[in-house]
């Protein structure tokens, strides 16, 4: 075989196999899945059913859980706390037919047959919450009464895993809420971590929200819809501590501190921004027109829009001026870097406090898409550290006197300056 010579198929021959082997197992932990969420929901049921009507007791659940491991050793997630989030997993989509469908054909009807004298009690937090879950916004779960499920929503449903699921169901309870996210994490491909980030950041409300004059500037309107869905009025960036500096001792805060923190946490910037459709092109992107040089703060590319992206990012309240500035600014990239078959370069401003109706009524002036978002970052130092503060405050005012007499360096709100 050593000296054997392939045939001249042979690399396409493997490459094929590999792929048709990727798929199967990729359609074999899918399946996988959906008869685990479809478990999960009967277990929910039964014990929803069982313990819902007072007939099994507080301990009931922690000694089937430890009976079940006896009967099936190595059994894994099965714990008592797993069992009362299979409840709550019932609980929650019960009020949905075709989910209560698919796995009553699975297992049988035994768990749903009773169900409209099955009380749904206020649950307690500490019943369905640990230490390590501490964001259950709310006490009460019910089943949901209205909504229906398409096709694409029930692929979606059964794609995600069941840690998805609990979360979603955690933080919200609106049904176009769930589903919201449920598409976004079968989409996306989120991993549980991301989708708390999303949760966290509030994803839902925020998404499409944003002023701007997208309907105006950019065509057709499906363009123009896609973008507006693809930007949030408001962005967690959590990863940045503005607390790390203090105008109050001459230590300059502008938005370099910012974009250097984004840029150095550049995967969870992405994902704050909305996911992998955002990719990274550069911080401070320069720009050469004429004799004279500019800096845009941060620029992306969005596969999805098949636009470029610049996000120009401002201290404080918003200014109608930093407007003109990033119209300019998506002119000069529109000029000098955007290729044929690539659509407008979309700007969005990002500043700490906005007043809508303001914002609103001032971009539509401007001939380029323009959009405008605030961003929260920390600014608090943990409480564990308050105890330092003194000491912190002094460390700043000495890099900030030592910095002061190194070089002083004034402060424009422009970034662009003559070349030598």
């Amino acid at each position: 075989m050593k000296n054997e010579v392939l045939p001249k198929d042979f690399s396409s021959t493997v490459k094929d196999i590999k792929l048709a082997i990727l798929q199967a197992r990729a359609r074999a932990a899918h399946l996988a899945n959906a008869e685990a969420l479809k478990l999960y929901f009967f277990v929910g049921g039964y014990i929803s059913k069982k313990t819902r009507n007072a007939k099994w007791g507080s301990g009931a659940i922690n000694a089937l859980s430890e009976r079940l491991q006896v009967e099936l050793p190595g059994l894994r997630g099965f714990s008592a706390m797993s069992i009362k989030y299979m409840r709550l997993f019932f609980e929650a989509w019960a009020g949905i037919p075709e989910i209560r469908h698919l796995a009553s054909v699975e297992f049988g009807d035994s768990a749903f047959r009773h169900l409209p004298s099955v009380e749904i009690r206020q649950l307690p937090t500490a019943e369905i919450c640990d230490t390590e879950n501490r964001y259950l916004l709310s006490s009460e779960i019910r089943p949901l009464q209205t909504g229906e499920l398409g096709e694409d929503d029930i692929a979606a449903f059964f794609s995600i895993g069941f840690t998805h699921h609990r979360e979603i169901i955690r933080f919200c309870k609106n049904f176009d809420e769930r589903l919201y996210y449920i598409h976004a994490c079968a989409k996306g491909m989120w991993s549980v971590e991301q989708l708390l980030e999303h949760l966290r950041a509030d994803d839902y409300h925020h998404i499409g929200a944003l002023p701007n004059n997208f309907e105006k500037t950019l065509s057709p309107i499906a363009l123009a819809t896609q973008a507006v869905r693809s930007f949030k009025d408001e962005y967690l960036l959590d990863l940045v501590n503005l607390d790390n500096v203090d105008v109050r001792y001459g230590y300059e805060t502008d938005e370099r501190v910012l974009s250097k923190s984004m840029v150095a946490n550049i995967e969870k910037t992405i994902q704050a921004l909305g996911g992998n459709d955002f990719c990274f092109m550069g911080r401070e992107k320069r720009l050469v027109i004429e004799d004279e040089e500019f800096f845009v703060d941060l620029l992306f590319f969005h596969r999805g829009l098949k636009a470029m992206v610049a996000i120009e990012l401002k201290m404080g309240d918003f200014h109608p001026g930093y407007l003109g500035q990033l119209n300019f600014y998506l002119s000069a990239l529109d000029k000098l870097m955007k290729k044929p078959d690539e659509n407008p370069t979309i700007g969005l401003l990002l500043c700490e406090k906005v007043n809508k109706p303001v914002v609103q009524l001032a971009v539509q002036g401007y001939s380029k898409p323009i959009g405008i978002a605030t961003y929260q970052a920390l600014r608090n130092i943990p409480e564990p550290y308050k105890t330092l503060a003194p000491v912190i405050d002094g460390v700043r005012r000495v890099l900030a006197e030592s910095a002061a007499e190194r070089k002083p360096r004034k402060r424009a709100m422009w970034k662009g300056k003559k070349k030598a």
